[in-house]
């Protein structure tokens, strides 16, 4: 890097397929932080989290024995409002995963122009091998030991990988609770009688079928000419992939665990999704569509690719092999940092994570800002909104690529990273 104009950056080793999920953010926020000619005081700041929390928490199992789980909870950034982000109760959480995630959070909520900061948090553990009560006593004593991290007006926590509305509204009574007074607003993704927004279960699905169609637009193509293959099909793959065959696109390829699933005539959606409800949220054994795997999926001859499962996906193994011209990525970091070089030289255009799957934050947004007027909107202003703000964010973004001759995800991190640093400088560097 230009050591006259970045000071103390230093170059970056060079990028390993599989980078820690921090790492790989990184990768990419340096070249912006070049491209941006970055001051190396603001680098400094903006690459490293504010604030970062881990707990121990006991737990007595319905058995009457005590296990003990660790908890996270990093705030990266709160230049632009408070931080807001979701938390996951998974296996594989950890600090380097956390650290990546809310410094994701930050980078979407600029892109898309919405006034919260970045971050996430997460618990390791298994909920599916939990019982109902022992996820609730986990839930009530992660809160416990999160309430003066988290409030309405510092820092928002919302649904992710293991948790659901009901999760959150644990963790709403707890904070309630212990703060004396119903505080709606601390947490986004409720159920809608606790002041839940309408349209938040389909929000990054949706946001997912808009940022397909603006890219669309933009290449020339109409959505009823176009083939489309969404990997992973839970709460946003399979809303992404129900929202795009309505507007006409033809969805050729799904998957979940179970593996992938072809029909070059298109799948119907809505019976697969009512298959899956209707059989342990698994589309094992499904006949409307043949089996192949989730690798076969990732290279199928589509025009539309939506990886929208887990992280690292499309790498330098299948990169070179995917026939798609364009890519939405509705999961979040599912292309590796090494892959993204194969695919600019292919010419595929992607949609980038913090953009394309943004609609989920803004949404939440909408529920926060609904809680403080005590207001609520109903589901044609939550979408209308919703698509604007994702279209100029999509439209600023393409501009901005034009501008730098960058990828479109090189570009959402300079319209990102330059919002971010421009508040901090009017802020005055705290």
């Amino acid at each position: 890097m230009k050591m006259n104009t970045l000071g103390s950056y230093k170059e970056p080793a060079p990028i390993k397929d599989k980078l820690n999920p921090f790492d790989s953010m990184m990768s990419r926020f340096n070249i912006a932080a070049e491209l941006l000619e970055l001051e190396p005081d603001v680098y400094n700041v903006l690459k490293s989290p504010t604030k970062q929390v881990t707990v121990s928490l006991p737990i007595t199992m319905d058995d009457g024995s005590m296990q003990v789980f660790e908890g996270y909870r990093v705030v990266h950034s709160d230049i632009l409002g408070p931080s807001k982000g979701g938390i996951r109760f998974d296996m594989g959480v950890n600090i380097d995963e956390v650290k990546a995630l809310a410094a994701w959070m930050t980078w979407k909520c600029a892109v898309v122009d919405i006034p919260y900061g970045g971050a996430k948090g997460g618990i390791k553990c298994d909920p599916r091998s939990m019982s109902r009560g022992e996820v609730e006593r986990l839930t009530r004593a992660y809160t416990q030991h999160m309430v003066d991290v988290f409030g309405p007006e510092k820092d928002i926590p919302a649904p992710d990988m293991g948790t659901g509305p009901e999760v959150m509204a644990w963790l709403l009574d707890e904070y309630s609770k212990m703060k004396g007074k119903t505080s709606s607003a601390v947490v986004t993704g409720k159920p809608l009688v606790m002041g839940g927004s309408l349209g938040r279960t389909e929000a990054t699905g949706r946001g997912v079928m808009v940022s397909a169609l603006n890219a669309l637009n933009k290449m020339g193509l109409k959505p009823t000419e176009v083939s489309c293959a969404i990997q992973g099909f839970g709460n946003v793959g399979s809303w992404a992939a129900k929202l795009l065959m309505e507007q006409g696109v033809k969805v050729c390829a799904i998957s979940d665990i179970s593996g992938g699933y072809w029909n070059k005539d298109g799948i119907d959606i809505d019976a697969a999704i009512a298959y899956r409800d209707t059989h342990n949220r698994s589309l094992e054994g499904f006949d409307g569509a043949e089996k192949i795997t989730n690798d076969e999926l990732l290279t199928a001859d589509v025009d539309i690719l939506v990886p929208a499962a887990m992280e690292d996906v499309i790498t330098v193994k299948n990169a070179a092999q995917i026939k798609a011209k364009l890519i939405v990525e509705g999961a979040n970091g599912p292309t590796s940092a090494e892959a993204d070089s194969i695919i600019k030289e292919k010419g595929i255009l992607v949609v980038p994570d913090i953009l394309a799957n943004a609609g989920g934050v803004t949404v939440s947004y909408f529920e926060w800002v609904q809680n403080r007027l005590g207001y609520k909107w109903d589901l044609d202003r939550v979408n209308r909104r919703s698509e604007r703000i994702l279209t100029e964010g999509f439209d600023h973004v393409y501009k901005t690529m034009e501008k730098y001759n960058v990828s479109m995800r090189i570009a959402a991190y300079i319209v990102a990273i330059e919002k971010v640093s421009q508040t901090f400088h009017y802020r005055g560097g705290f």
